[in-house]
């Protein structure tokens, strides 16, 4: 009798949650890699990725199912080759459960690659090419904050329709660049305008002056910037010292964000608009959550940052959900979970990996309307993520057609 009530004890004990749960935890903790740029163009988002993910954590409580969460940082220097030596290192090495971060296209998509290959998650809120939704997709690939699509259409669009009809692009020589303005093209288009003509320049460039003069003397009504990063600091910075920010032709930075600004003053970036996944000062929750990240960082918070710090949130809470950290499992229930943060509010994750929400469109404030660090835009307009972003049947994702 006690043998068989010993037994039915430790069958109850398998069976009760945090039982059942702990168990479908591999290695007895959640792991995850952070695969980001800490030393290239794109090292502002790369130094802070981190806080972001640990802010996420501690938020949560620090453990997610009884188990600890680990986060390893890389730095792929904006090498696909070294981001993808990172991911194999942190899958064969360290079992990780999910990539994050993977700013710069070029990186992201032989990580998602390897990623959907080795039944590991994929999260990207860095990287920007729409692709990765589309003919790059994944099964357990995820994109979050932002895409090639949304701000170039979101700015495009806006631009356009205000009277922009003849365009000049600049482009940054590697898939990033020639996404953004891909679907740029697609938006001025698509409202009646025409790219009148194009100049390129080669990632991490110190001199675009003769890119700004084919631009200026083009006839375009706008010049767009389709670069990010260090690229359109400094081409925003030596259009301002050529005289095209306050002259007959618009200047719009398809990829800019909200640290713009900040490196290059009010005087220079003043009427610059674009598209941004989120601003700081939107309400009480941005505003308190930002001033925490400040405190950690010295820095204000921005899409990247906010937006890391809810896909990390999103995705602990799907594993708590399916309780496992199986990768197929837990993006199940991202799928079914709302997102509701401080990042995005009644978000949906699609089947081709999109995260729809609502973007913003922008424009840098100048210095008298600015009320002191960190203000630097304005909110002009509430673009609804059904518009913002590109609909799931035009990006030739194939996982979809294939039932995978």
């Amino acid at each position: 009798m006690m043998k068989r009530l010993g037994l039915l004890f430790g069958i109850l004990a398998m069976l009760a949650p945090g039982a059942q749960a702990n168990a479908g935890i591999s290695d007895g903790e959640v792991r995850i890699g952070i695969i980001t740029d800490m030393s290239n163009i794109y090292r502002e988002v790369g130094y802070v990725a981190d806080i972001a993910a640990q802010m996420a954590i501690e938020d949560f409580g620090g453990t997610v199912l009884g188990r600890p969460v680990r986060v390893l940082v890389r730095d792929h220097e904006l090498n696909p080759e070294v981001g993808l030596a990172h991911a194999r290192d942190l899958h064969e090495n360290h079992n990780v459960d999910a990539f994050l971060e993977m700013i710069g296209t070029n990186v992201a998509v032989g990580i998602q690659q390897y990623a959907a290959q080795n039944n590991i998650l994929a999260i990207h809120t860095g990287s920007g090419g729409a692709v990765l939704t589309g003919r790059a997709c994944s099964p357990v690939g995820v994109h979050w904050v932002f895409d090639t699509y949304a701000m170039a259409a979101g700015t495009a669009t806006a631009i356009t329709q205000q009277g922009g009809r003849n365009w000049f692009f600049i482009t940054a020589d590697y898939s990033f660049g020639e996404l953004l303005e891909r679907d740029a093209r697609v938006a001025i288009e698509r409202h009646g305008g025409q790219v009148v003509g194009r100049t390129t320049h080669a990632p991490g460039a110190r001199d675009f002056t003769s890119q700004l003069l084919e631009a200026q003397v083009s006839g375009a009504d706008v010049i767009a910037f389709a670069n990010a990063g260090d690229d359109l600091t400094m081409a925003v910075r030596q259009a301002y010292e050529l005289g095209m920010m306050d002259g007959d032709q618009q200047v719009a930075g398809l990829m800019a964000t909200e640290s713009l600004p900040q490196q290059v003053g009010l005087y220079v970036a003043a009427g610059l608009q674009m598209t941004t996944a989120f601003y700081w000062n939107m309400d009480d929750d941005t505003r308190a959550w930002s001033t925490r990240f400040r405190e950690r960082t010295g820095q204000s918070g921005t899409m990247f940052s906010a937006g890391l710090y809810s896909a990390v949130t999103h995705y602990l809470r799907a594993i708590e959900a399916a309780g496992t950290d199986d990768a197929r499992k837990v993006i199940a229930k991202m799928r079914e979970l709302p997102v509701n943060d401080v990042f995005a509010r009644n978000g949906r994750l699609r089947e081709d990996g999109r995260m729809v929400h609502d973007m913003y469109l922008a424009e840098v404030v100048g210095p008298a309307e600015s009320a002191g660090i960190g203000d630097y835009v304005r909110i002009i307009d509430t673009i609804p993520g059904d518009q913002a972003f590109r609909a799931m049947g035009e990006g030739g994702c194939p996982h979809l057609s294939n039932g995978n």
